[in-house]
């Protein structure tokens, strides 16, 4: 029987990853806890169109290329979770801005009870209108892990 006393197990695991250094802490933390909870652990990452001029973003074989890009380098991160001795490891890339695809796509169609993140945002002109990470904490429906 668990008692009351007991830090919460976890059973699903969602951790957002792009190239900065708080997500790969994140992944990091991430992992642990799913090992450590014996948890399922999904890796993922959103294609920005703010990332991208109008010409690319109007351009399916520009997005498509972009897509695809980011599908194989989420399977890096799968392969170093399966390879740290995670049982069941998956993969989920969607397009949007981040914080809302997280919490209004991703978190509703996985139904993670954890969400994992780093605690700033990748590109310049995110860190004026404020952190994904607090929107992510602020309106996601499961627990929130920000990593920094």
């Amino acid at each position: 029987m668990v008692s009351e006393m007991d830090p919460k197990k976890f059973t699903h695991i969602l951790v957002g990853v792009d190239d900065s250094p708080d997500a790969q802490l994140a992944f990091r933390y991430a992992m642990n806890r799913a090992k450590s909870d014996d948890a399922e652990l999904t890796i993922t990452s959103i294609l920005e169109s703010d990332d991208m001029n109008v010409y690319q973003a109007l351009s399916k074989d520009f997005v498509h290329g972009k897509r695809d890009e980011l599908t194989k380098h989420l399977e890096e991160y799968r392969n170093l979770a399966l390879r740290f001795g995670i049982k069941k490891v998956n993969t989920a890339v969607s397009e949007g801005d981040p914080g809302e695809t997280i919490v209004k796509e991703i978190i509703p169609a996985l139904k993670p009870d954890l969400l994992v993140i780093g605690s700033l945002a990748k590109s310049g002109i995110r860190k004026r209108f404020g952190s994904q990470a607090a929107y992510m904490a602020k309106y996601a429906p499961i627990s929130v892990m920000v990593v920094r």
